[in-house]
């Protein structure tokens, strides 16, 4: 599997999105300059302007975007140019309605607002790829463009799609999934509640029923083929525009949203992955922020280890600059010094490339909350003033280009268990509230963490990189899996893994073999009996020497089932399997595996990194408080060291190290206070 695909930044870049077509001819001129002074050297433009190049069903105009180019080439500013097919002009969609989505219902999605369209309709998959084609022949080697991005936030707004054409399209890909009726009866269980098919004509992508229920396993390959679809369109854009991209210049989509392999999308289609962050989410009034302080802000981390397993060197296309929010929702506007902090922490995680979503506030339409750079006065204000500041700091720490995010602990996922834990609601309740808690256990212990998607082409050699694996909930477990990780732990690797193990095969059946299934030979471990914590029960510890961990929402209740399974803690507490193991570990070649019962929570997941030896593995670089993230990025010989902290508070380092503070390139130990919001980069050593 491909782990480092090459950047196309040379160097830290910042960048902004840009709508010409939504301002006066006359401030076009003077906003390049203004981007150019404040330190933006790249614009994105065009995602949603079909009508420009398009206005009339098979009239083509290249007028507008000449004129624009030109200014931008004049300027000296690069433009990465998108592909406009997120949003379909009402020519088309009033002559062809079968190329807009629909309700599950069948009532059509209509023009109004975007991404109101299918990906298997033949009329619309036409003309997009004539809308494209027209577009990369006439700008593919204009000098002024460095790179394309296709559509806009794939599966954003919806992620569900039930239009006949993707009934038609859902029945070939069935077709070339089974080849027969009989083989794909089996794999859905179909003689359940006598749903069998006597006729590929009798299948429909899943329509409303009573209570809107569906069978699982229809659903689970609903996802994938939701996912192919979406692939398949991306790719076809691609394809087209690979025939006019200037050598160097790059292929990008963003944005990172459900029932989508990123991954595979990013492998097949793209040259680079970037990703939309708004880490202000996280303050949205509609989730009170004095009841949800789950680390805020900095949770948006987790995300951006995500889009560093699909592509470790990316980019952001959009940047949080202001307070966010549509006609139907609100965030409060970034206080001082949170928007570079913000940027910060996409390039602590391994972004070259940092675009502020906007340049100016939208003076009409769904977004004219979602704040930019500028607002509606046009005026300077403290957002530019910041982006001054962080300009300023991209300059002084430009040796960190291209460097790695370093992590000794991984999160262990797959698409098949990402899909079926979006909709079987066991399987959906254990991995969100274990993967959270994972994070927020290895930020508040400050150990960095990455995710690792097993996926087709996935060696030992990209498990071996992490000391210790966790595998929270790997429900759905296939042999190959169970080979890989059997091989990884044999050859010196820590294997975790928690409640539900092996539960499923790649169908979605659940087998007819004790948990954790096909891994059972490796961890000698047996799953007796299992049981959700009640909404009335009390919560259920477990006893690890001595120390009571909870053991969160779900327990399987374990027993040895080989010589070399240890019992390392127990369940206590007032339960009816207080005194049975929750906690059990086989050693298997040079490794081990720790088999949990239970769900995780930080406080379980910090004692496991400390039994493990990887808690805190930059301890011996620095003391950090609680309230800041620390990360490690390395090129070469040569080792970073970026410290954010996220609270209003001043917060002191310890640095234990000499190291170099790359603002100002001056020695530093010992230590250091972090101001309001404040971050720093340093180069350990000289």
């Amino acid at each position: 599997m491909e782990r480092n695909r090459k950047s196309p930044w040379e160097k830290l870049e910042l960048g902004t999105c840009y709508y010409p077509e939504h301002w006066d001819s006359s401030l076009w001129e003077q906003d390049l300059g203004r981007m150019l002074a404040h330190g933006i050297t790249t614009i994105r433009v065009g995602e949603f302007a079909w009508n420009l190049t398009e206005p009339e069903e098979g009239v083509f105009t290249f007028t507008f975007w000449d004129r624009f180019l030109d200014l931008a080439e004049q300027a000296g500013m690069k433009v990465i140019f998108c592909t406009p097919t997120a949003t379909p002009p009402a020519w088309l969609t009033d002559k062809y309605p079968e190329v807009l989505n629909a309700r599950r219902d069948g009532v059509l999605y209509r023009h109004g607002m975007r991404r109101h369209y299918n990906y298997n309709s033949k009329k619309y998959q036409e003309l997009s790829a004539r809308v494209v084609e027209k577009l990369g022949e006439h700008y593919g080697k204009r000098p002024c463009i460095v790179g394309w991005q296709i559509d806009n936030e794939f599966n954003c707004e919806t992620q569900e799609f039930y239009s006949e054409s993707d009934t038609l399209a859902f029945r070939e890909f069935l077709r070339d999934k089974y080849g027969t009726l009989e083989e794909l009866n089996r794999a859905w269980g179909n003689a359940f509640w006598n749903q069998t098919y006597t006729a590929w004509e009798q299948i429909f992508v899943p329509r409303t029923t009573y209570g809107d229920g569906t069978n699982p396993h229809q659903k689970l390959d609903y996802m994938r083929f939701v996912s192919e679809s979406a692939i398949r369109f991306c790719g076809m854009q691609s394809e087209i525009l690979r025939k006019y991209v200037k050598p160097g210049d790059f292929i990008t989509t963003n944005g990172m949203f459900g029932s989508l392999d990123n991954h595979r999308m990013t492998r097949d289609c793209l040259d680079v992955y970037t990703y939309d962050s708004y880490p202000n989410f996280a303050f949205a009034m509609r989730e009170d922020p004095r009841h949800n302080t789950t680390l805020l802000d900095r949770k948006w981390s987790r995300s951006l280890m995500e889009v560093r397993s699909v592509c470790p060197h990316f980019g952001i296309m959009e940047q949080q600059a202001g307070a966010g929010g549509s006609i139907g929702s609100d965030a409060p506007a970034p206080k001082p010094g949170q928007m570079m902090l913000w940027a910060m922490q996409s390039i602590a995680h391994g972004a070259d490339y940092v675009s502020f979503f906007r340049w100016r506030t939208a003076a009409f339409g769904t977004e004219i909350y979602w704040h930019g750079l500028l607002d509606y006065d046009n005026l300077p204000n403290r957002k530019l003033a910041e982006l001054q500041r962080l300009h300023a700091r991209v300059e002084a720490i430009q040796e960190l280009a291209g460097a790695d995010y370093v992590a000794p602990v991984a999160l262990v996922k797959d698409y098949d268990n990402v899909f079926d834990a979006s909709l079987d609601a066991w399987h959906g309740k254990l991995t969100r509230s274990s993967e959270m808690e994972l994070f927020v256990g290895a930020q508040l212990s400050h150990t960095p963490l990455d995710a690792l998607y097993l996926q087709e082409g996935t060696t030992l050699e990209d498990l071996k990189q992490y000391r210790v694996l966790f595998c929270p909930h790997q429900v759905i477990l296939t042999q190959a899996q169970a080979k890989l990780l059997e091989d990884y732990v044999r050859q010196g690797g820590s294997l975790v893994l928690g409640a539900r193990t092996g539960q499923k095969d790649v169908d979605g059946h659940c087998v007819m073999a004790p948990m954790p299934g096909l891994l059972a030979p490796l961890t000698q471990t047996r799953v007796k009996e299992f049981t959700w914590i009640g909404p009335g029960d009390d919560p259920v510890p477990m006893d690890w020497n001595g120390r009571a961990l909870d053991t969160g929402l779900f327990n399987d209740v374990l027993a040895p089932a080989g010589e070399d399974a240890k019992v390392l803690a127990r369940y206590s507490g007032d339960t009816w399997y207080a005194g049975e193991p929750a906690l059990l570990e086989t050693q298997a070649g040079e490794g081990k595996v720790l088999h949990f019962g239970g769900t995780f929570t930080r406080e379980s997941v910090q004692a496991l990194l400390e039994y493990l030896g990887v808690r805190e593995p930059l301890g011996d670089l620095l003391q950090v408080p609680p309230a800041c993230e620390a990360a490690l990025r390395r090129k070469g010989e040569r080792e970073y060291l970026l410290v954010l902290n996220y609270g209003k508070e001043p917060q002191e380092l310890l640095l234990k190290r000499p190291m170099v503070d790359l603002d100002d390139r001056c020695p530093v130990e010992g230590s250091v206070v972090l101001g309001s919001y404040e971050t720093k980069v340093y180069r350990i050593g000289g």
